[in-house]
């Protein structure tokens, strides 16, 4: 039976790295695509809307995480950017937010989204984790694991970035170790 038992776990150890492995396969698939085109093109996109679509897609993991979302978005705000893509900036800041939380006091993430004269800027804001000042200069490169007690492949944000950039717009962002981290991103007007 301990050798039935062994076998299993050595299964399921397996069945695990395969999985990474696949999760790796596709978004090296997709950072091709990116080098290669833009993914889909720019129309017009309830902000909103993408953001309560990925609320729904990430409710198991912000409820597992006790992570309490506030969501300050119009629902009149538009941007002019491929939905897929836009989806993905979401749900990249999103699921990050919750993965880099801190253990020690309750998880708090906020959505925010105004237009301005330069186009629609969002920000998604934690009190996380944060990073240091080293960590952020790091942040935005390919397979960049600053934190590796989370699963990852370290492609997420190298992807959201060329996202942003290849539409013609910015991200940045503003952290403190211990205190939490703001992404802003500015689609273009």
């Amino acid at each position: 039976m301990q050798q039935d038992e062994l076998v299993a776990h050595l299964l399921d150890l397996l069945n695990q790295t395969v999985a990474r492995f696949q999760v790796t396969i596709t978004q090296l698939t997709d950072i091709s695509r990116l080098q290669l085109a833009h993914a889909g093109p720019a129309e017009p996109v309830g902000l909103a809307r993408v953001v309560e679509d990925v609320h729904l897609d990430l409710a198991p993991a912000l409820a597992a995480a006790g992570t309490q979302l506030t969501v300050e978005v119009a629902p009149a705000l538009v941007v002019s950017f491929s939905p897929a893509n836009l989806r993905s900036i979401v749900y990249n800041l999103l699921s990050n937010a919750v993965k880099y939380r801190a253990f020690d006091r309750p998880s708090l993430v906020r959505i925010h989204a105004e237009q301005t004269g330069q186009g629609v800027v969002l920000t998604v804001q934690d009190n996380g984790l944060g990073m240091s000042q080293v960590q952020q200069r790091q942040l935005f490169g390919l397979f960049q694991r600053l934190h590796t007690h989370v699963e990852g492949t370290g492609v997420g944000l190298y992807i959201t970035k060329r996202l942003v950039e290849n539409a013609g717009g910015t991200i940045t962002v503003a952290s403190q170790p211990n205190v939490g981290t703001t992404f802003t991103v500015t689609f273009p007007a």
